[in-house]
């Protein structure tokens, strides 16, 4: 009951009017769900403990932050889901983890240290690193993991993490890229697993501390959106400077000297913690429409109106995930767009899956890219 009295003051879930703007704007609500932002703010302010922590159903929430966005009283919905979840974990309840909760079990695995991972056997020869020290850290993330895991669905996150490094190499800058570290645990921390992800952050902030590194690049929304917030508690002295890997480019577009190849209309998805967690808009965008021959296209919910591709930590894969992945492929190629761009590695995954339904192929198939890959493209050869 204290416990459930610090979350409400802390969200200012007190604040809540009732107005049920919160539920109205809910993805899954909107789409038949029965799940209710509203119920779990006003069972956090009469301290229901069985309705906001026991029951499980916490975890059907996107964590998207469309509701923030849009709640008159400022209640920190999001913030809100997170702490409701570390209280549910602690008391035995976790979320049904697709894929056997093996991306999970993986995560815990690092948690406990002493792992010697071969996670950099797609590093070639063209592609310039430094093993340990340097002034830029680039932050792989765990793409090398996903390819693997969902190869299935034709996953080729690793190619917009090659791109990255491929772009950094062309602006004179040779990243540590380094074979210790470790998932950021977002998804721990968002499935209520603090202590494992507490752990993982321990590990990579020393890791990232002990490089000399000033700079921190990152292509995974998820990831800088880990870095930038959660792991602030965290740092030992001043921490790096981070960006995406699309505010990189920005600061550096004449010197990349983009060339065209073929004219291309593209749409992008806004990844929700690049954007609506981090307020990032419109880096993605100025390096796409710095490809020469590259027309961009919006979506008619695009910006901070974007739709999630409805996966963020492995917990919500439904019918009703389903649903939203369906709709906002459609909303993709209704632009007329070749290509899908996105910035965060799930939602790739997430789209991919959603394609490779042989009923609706025809309608919702596209072409996806990593940001870093389209733009990467227009490198000289």
């Amino acid at each position: 009951m204290v416990e459930l009295a610090q979350v409400a003051t802390k969200t200012k879930a007190w604040a809540c009017y009732d107005c049920g703007k919160c539920t109205a704007t809910c993805p899954i609500s909107r789409i038949g769900g029965a799940y209710s932002p509203r119920r779990h703010v006003l069972a956090t302010n009469l301290r229901q403990q069985e309705e906001v922590s026991r029951n499980g159903t916490v975890y059907a929430c996107l964590t998207c932050s469309l509701c923030d966005q849009r709640c008159p009283a400022e209640v920190g919905y999001t913030q809100l889901v997170q702490k409701l979840r570390e209280l549910s974990f602690r008391e035995g309840t976790e979320p049904e983890c697709p894929h056997g909760g093996a991306l999970q079990s993986v995560m815990r695995m690092m948690a406990k240290g002493g792992l010697q991972q071969d996670r950099l056997n797609w590093l070639t020869d063209d592609l310039k690193t430094e093993p340990e020290k340097g002034e830029v850290f680039y932050w792989t993330g765990c793409t090398m993991y996903y390819d693997a895991f969902f190869s299935e669905f034709e996953a080729a996150s690793l190619e917009g993490t090659k791109a990255a490094i491929r772009l950094m190499n062309k602006l004179g800058v040779a990243p540590v890229v380094s074979a210790n570290e470790r998932c950021c645990g977002h998804d721990l921390l968002w499935n209520g697993d603090r202590k494992n992800f507490e752990a993982l952050a321990r590990q990579n902030v020393k890791l990232v501390a002990e490089s000399g590194a000033e700079l921190l690049v990152i292509s995974c929304a998820e990831c800088l959106r880990t870095w930038k917030v959660d792991y602030a508690p965290l740092f030992d002295g001043k921490p790096p400077r981070m960006v995406h890997i699309t505010e990189f480019l920005v600061e550096h577009l004449p010197e990349l000297e983009l060339q065209p190849n073929g004219r291309r209309r593209a749409t992008f998805q806004d990844p929700c913690r690049l954007g609506r967690h981090l307020g990032i808009y419109d880096p993605p965008r100025k390096a796409l429409t710095a490809v020469p021959g590259i027309e961009l296209a919006e979506m008619s919910r695009s910006g901070p109106r974007a739709m999630c591709c409805a996966g963020g930590t492995w917990s919500n894969c439904d019918r009703f995930a389903k649903q939203i992945q369906v709709g906002r492929l459609r909303e993709a190629r209704a632009t007329g767009a070749e290509v899908l761009v996105t910035a965060c590695p799930k939602c790739q995954i997430h789209f991919r899956c959603a394609m490779k339904d042989p009923n609706l192929k025809g309608e919702i198939e596209i072409e996806m890219r990593d940001v870093a890959e389209v733009v990467a493209e227009g490198l000289s050869r």
